[in-house]
């Protein structure tokens, strides 16, 4: 007993003497590691007879737990020094400004988004969301497009396999084989038969087409509007994309242009012009497109919504009747702000996010200016 009350009389003393981390480590391993003076005295208790170790297990335990907590409250105490030293070395001084750290950039289309969004609301127009995995019946058949038409080839939309659904039904039994939707029009079908009549939205949102070249990505943003009223012509369409445009580009020249097109869901229907000029070699919107050195950019499609559909939203197309238009939002951002290649939105480069970024304080208001920058 006088031994062991010697060893841990000494290696308090080392433990309290030692000048650093290193130093305590290495009184760790010489006492309590694998070949350590504490471990094989702990080692002994396999040989003594039953009576030797009631007698001595309790004392090298003992000795063994003083001298880790030793170790321990040492070791403790030390880092907080350590701490104190680098604390009281270490200042911050307040009165200089806080240093240049890295930002994050609102991407172009979240802001192109929020820029519509807020010009919308102002017209009215209530924003829908819909799912981006659609049916062929929401995507094709209740906007009157025929099994023949072209977008439904698999060329040019990204069907899903055809599986078994609820009840062995197949998918095509539902609501047709599942897609990744090829426009936001699906939205407008939904809002109709959830809300009804009279219905005024905006359906900003992400689509997909089998595409890609400087102009077209396989994924990218549209948004699309819906006004379903009485009474509703062709006049408050017009009205509304001059308005829209105005305010978006934030000029009061902008000349809007309407040619007679077709789509399957709008009847009559309308592509929708711009007046440009050329300003150092760049496309800006505005004057007519007429005069010398200007002319007219194809920006929208648009037009009176067709019956078929109405009637395939539930409602009457004797009683209810509206517009309907779809433009895309990638588009209208590099118009506004002067990229000349769609690919560059998706690929992450933060060098070109940090050139076309926003701020997270340039919210678009139509007060301080939509595109306004902080």
């Amino acid at each position: 007993m006088t031994d062991y009350r010697t060893l841990e009389s000494d290696a308090r003393g080392r433990i309290d003497a030692a000048a650093d981390l290193a130093a305590l480590e290495a009184l760790r391993i010489e006492y309590l590691g694998k070949q350590g003076s504490v471990s094989l005295l702990l080692k002994t208790l396999g040989a003594m007879s039953p009576a030797e170790r009631q007698e001595k297990a309790p004392e090298i335990q003992h000795l063994r737990q003083t001298v880790a907590d030793a170790l321990a409250a040492r070791k403790a105490a030390m880092e907080a020094a350590e701490l104190e030293t680098r604390l009281a070395a270490e200042t911050l001084d307040l009165t200089l400004p806080a240093p240049e750290a890295p930002r994050g950039t609102v991407h172009p289309v979240s802001q192109v988004m929020d820029e519509l969004a807020e010009i919308f609301a102002d017209l009215g127009f209530a924003v829908a969301t819909g799912p981006e995995i659609e049916d062929d019946w929401h995507n094709f058949t209740a906007l009157n497009m025929p099994e023949s038409h072209p977008a439904r080839a698999m060329h040019d939309t990204f069907y899903f396999p055809e599986e078994s659904g609820a009840q062995g039904r197949t998918t095509a039994q539902q609501g047709g084989r599942m897609l990744l939707r090829t426009h936001t029009s699906p939205v407008q079908v939904r809002t109709m038969l959830s809300q009804g009549a009279p219905v005024r939205i905006i359906a900003p949102g992400r689509v997909y087409r089998s595409d890609s070249d400087a102009t077209h990505t396989p994924m990218f943003h549209q948004v699309e509007g819906l006004v379903i009223d009485k009474a509703i012509h062709l006049g408050h369409l017009k009205w509304t994309l001059e308005t829209f445009l105005k305010a978006f580009f934030e000029r009061e020249d902008i000349v809007l242009r309407l040619r007679p097109s077709y789509f399957p869901f709008t009847e009559p229907s309308v592509e929708v012009d711009v007046g440009f000029a050329i300003d150092g070699g760049r496309r800006v919107l505005g004057g007519s497109g007429d005069e010398p050195g200007h002319g007219w950019m194809e920006l929208l499609g648009s037009g009176m919504v067709n019956r078929r559909v109405i009637e395939a939203a539930g409602l009457d197309p004797d009683a209810w009747q509206g517009f309907a238009f779809g433009v895309g939002v990638d588009r209208l951002a590099m118009l506004k702000y002067g990229m000349d290649d769609l690919r560059a939105f998706f690929d992450g480069d933060v060098r070109w996010l940090r050139h076309y970024g926003f701020s997270a304080f340039d919210q678009p208001t139509l007060s301080a200016g939509v595109g306004a920058r902080a």
